[in-house]
């Protein structure tokens, strides 16, 4: 990984940490899967640090520049698969 995740200098250290969670889950479906329940929980709690939309598609769009990871697209998947289902792209 050579790149950095997108961030807000107002987070509080615990909220940074919870949305580079959430960033590296993502990275993790796309490299070998993650069970549903890891992603959503993650997910969910970037929610509450990034509860506006828009800031959450623009932190995604950074994401995904550097990374090559679309949030959207795992999140997408996510939500048709059974609660213990591994979400894998």
């Amino acid at each position: 990984m050579n790149y950095s995740y997108p961030l807000n200098e107002s987070w509080s250290t615990e909220e940074i940490i919870d949305v580079v969670n959430y960033y590296s889950i993502i990275e993790k479906v796309y490299e070998k899967g993650v069970a549903k329940q890891d992603l959503m929980l993650a997910y969910h709690r970037f929610k509450q640090i990034v509860p506006s939309k828009s800031e959450e598609k623009q932190l995604d769009r950074q994401f995904e520049k550097q990374s090559g990871y679309v949030p959207f697209r795992v999140i997408k998947k996510a939500k048709t698969l059974e609660q213990h289902e591994i979400v894998n792209l």
